[in-house]
């Protein structure tokens, strides 16, 4: 009934995909003219100098989709309705504005448990996604957020919520239960208007889907580190006194894009007297000689991976103040206990209360959690220290094939600085594996 034309082209730019007869060594098309994002050769140089094999991206698709259908059977759901532009990402590779339609509804991918996967594009944007084969239709979304719909929102909301009806009716054998991952509470109401059985863990459904990461993701993760860490070294190489924060920072945006990697979360990068408390955004201050440069990275690089490390620098060609070593001692100690007690099995109980017990001194400033998990973000699971424990902390278990953070920052209330440590794992049968191995400023790390 929706959508034929699009499917058509669609179809047909497939047939044209499967004619290049050449690849990237990621088994993407070598086209330069081609649509699809992705690595730029100095990444694959770079990783070709560092041995690293890259993923096959068909292949990681496929898993990826699978992993997301595996979670509906088990919920026996009709399929799930995502809003989230990462959601679109993991269950099929398509990107298209991906920090816009963060706040913007313009976008919408709707997954059958057994049947078609459709995604709902923005106007003019239906060719973003031909080059996929897991996407079996593209139609043009509807949208029904406040900027484009204004008074007829709830009109337009009741238009998309008729395909949504037309395709859960069609594909879910009487099954009217469809997760949703966010909804504008207007699409939410058309939606129950059609009969349609809104399941409220959408969300959570995708982040247990995106959890395990196998081989192939592994592949493209560790790509996206040796990237974000070759654009640290050229980072690191523009610290000096008399340069902006914001300076210093967009040279590692300059050399996150040049790679291909996408974007950049946050803008966590203080120095001086700025790194205490943390979480002070980059701004205009200029780096003093002697000043602490605290970063964390929060790096959407290639193949949309996270890459999440925290490094602090000092600046200048000086020696660093016994103050700061010994800040940066007990930040150093305090990732390291906690990464050695990594390994499947244990859980996020044990990791709260077991590891490096930080000094009363340091607690109220503490980083807020010890651990988080990390895919194409900052995903779960987040594991607090034990005084949250009470009031946020959950369980689980450590599993083969999840991708942990962790992460310290140490500065005493009223310091004059504080250095924010963090390196990314991945847990293994054994134990864990650290990912991200760029160095420590010696100087500190003494």
């Amino acid at each position: 009934m929706f959508g034929g034309v699009q499917r058509e082209m669609r179809h047909h730019e497939s047939a044209l995909r499967r004619s290049f007869e050449k690849c990237k060594p990621d088994n993407t098309p070598d086209e330069n003219d081609r649509i699809e994002i992705g690595p730029s050769q100095l990444a694959f140089d770079e990783w070709a100098a560092l041995g690293l094999e890259c993923p096959d991206m068909v292949a990681l698709r496929e898993y990826r989709l699978e992993r997301v259908r595996e979670q509906l059977r088990k919920r026996d759901y009709a399929g799930i309705l995502l809003f989230d532009p990462l959601n679109h990402r993991y269950a099929t590779d398509s990107t298209n504005m991906q920090l816009w339609i963060t706040h913007n509804a313009a976008r919408a991918c709707f997954i059958a448990t057994d049947g078609p996967v459709v995604m709902f594009d923005f106007h003019g944007c239906q060719h973003l996604s031909y080059h996929l084969p897991l996407v079996d239709e593209i139609r043009p979304m509807t949208t029904f957020f406040y900027f484009p719909g204004g008074s007829r929102c709830e009109e337009k909301a009741d238009l998309f919520a008729a395909e949504i009806a037309e395709l859960v009716t069609a594909h879910g054998g009487g099954n009217r239960q469809l997760a949703v991952d966010r909804i504008e509470i207007v699409g939410l109401r058309a939606l129950e208007r059609k009969n349609i059985r809104v399941m409220h863990d959408g969300m959570g459904l995708m982040e247990t889907a995106r959890e395990i990461k196998n081989h192939n993701e592994m592949k493209a993760m560790r790509c996206a580190v040796a990237a974000c860490e070759n654009a640290l070294l050229e980072f690191e190489a523009a610290i000096e006194p008399g340069i902006s924060e914001n300076e210093l920072w967009a040279h590692l945006h300059y050399s996150n894009a040049k790679r291909g990697g996408d974007w950049i979360e946050t803008r966590l990068l203080s120095t001086g007297p700025r790194t205490n408390p943390w979480m002070s955004e980059c701004g205009p201050r200029i780096i003093q000689e002697g000043d602490l440069v605290g970063l964390d990275t929060d790096l959407v690089g290639v193949y949309g991976y996270c890459v999440d490390m925290s490094r602090t620098w000092l600046a200048g060609d000086g020696k660093a103040t016994a103050e700061q070593k010994q800040l940066f001692q007990v930040a150093y100690e305090h990732i390291m206990e906690d990464m050695d007690l990594l390994k499947p099995g244990l859980t996020f109980k044990e990791l709260t209360f077991g590891g490096n017990q930080l000094a009363q001194k340091y607690r109220p400033q503490q980083y807020g959690v010890k651990y988080h998990g990390v895919g194409l973000c900052d995903e779960y699971p987040a594991i607090y220290y034990p005084e949250s424990w009470e009031k946020s902390g959950y369980d689980g278990v450590l599993e083969p094939g999840m991708c942990l953070c962790v992460e310290a920052y140490i500065g005493e209330v009223g310091g004059r600085e504080g250095v924010k440590l963090e390196d990314q794992v991945l847990i293994t049968e054994t134990g864990y594996e650290l990912l991200t191995k760029f160095h420590h400023d010696p100087r500190l790390l003494g």
